[in-house]
């Protein structure tokens, strides 16, 4: 029985540490961990959640354990997290006991889209924003060169895993940069929207929700670190905003 439990425990802790790494809210690793672990036969399973690790408990027939993990972010992946439910839910009808769900569990690839696609609906999509805001081909254009080139270039720092501050930091740089050249020759009718649009990519928008999410369900702690996660970002991408208008003599964006 203790084997069990122990093999339960990696499971609802492996579980836990997987939705947290790649971005789902509090409540939802804390709700799909108990029902993994109380679907597997434990009495109670308890978790607490921090910012970049969790501690999960788990009793059965008056036998706790505690296990700890870190829990480093991975990045956003919804395909991780809806392949967790539907183990949980299988485990719940009775299809899946812990050593299937163990091992389905350990099949999980966070697989992505391609990264060209990606780029080129991330250049479109600030572009459509550009045009939108009433701005003309030329600022179209403009806008969809400087984000497509900056998705690029964030992808790279990415794969190289450098600090996320730094990444959004020199995307944020390269992308300006690349947009404002619309306002030095004077592109489009009117050019400051292509350095307005072209940097919507980066904003944090996903971890500011589950920020305000935590908080609002009761983990004050976690939406406070990660509210203070998302502000540092957009910090971070106002300053490379700042330093390429300081290279480039443009100003605002007006």
């Amino acid at each position: 029985m203790a084997s069990k439990q122990r093999a339960v425990s990696r499971l609802v802790a492996q579980s836990g540490q997987m939705l947290l790494a790649h971005g789902a809210e509090s409540t939802l690793v804390g709700d799909i961990s108990r029902r993994i672990g109380l679907a597997a036969g434990m009495d109670e399973v308890e978790l607490s959640l921090s910012a970049s690790s969790m501690v999960v408990t788990t009793v059965y027939q008056d036998h706790c354990i505690t296990t700890a993990r870190r829990s480093p972010d991975r990045g956003i992946n919804m395909r991780v997290i809806t392949q967790i439910q539907r183990i949980c839910i299988m485990m719940e009808k009775g299809i899946l006991d812990h050593s299937l769900a163990q091992t389905k569990l350990n099949q999980i690839s966070p697989e992505r889209y391609n990264r060209w696609l990606v780029v080129f609906m991330i250049g479109l999509s600030c572009a459509a924003f550009s045009r939108l805001a009433g701005g003309d081909l030329g600022v179209f254009t403009m806008t969809f060169i400087a984000s497509s080139v900056g998705m690029v270039v964030r992808q790279e720092i990415g794969h190289r895993h450098f600090n996320p501050l730094l990444n959004f930091s020199i995307t944020a740089f390269v992308t300006t940069i690349i947009s404002a050249q619309a306002v030095v020759f004077s592109i489009g009718n009117h050019p400051s929207l292509a350095m307005a649009s072209s940097v919507l990519m980066l904003v944090p928008g996903f971890p500011l929700i589950n920020s305000v999410a935590d908080m609002i369900k009761g983990y004050i702690n976690m939406g406070i670190a990660r509210f203070v996660m998302a502000s540092l970002l957009t910090l971070a991408t106002s300053l490379g905003i700042v330093a390429a208008m300081s290279v480039i003599g443009v100003w605002g964006w007006s």
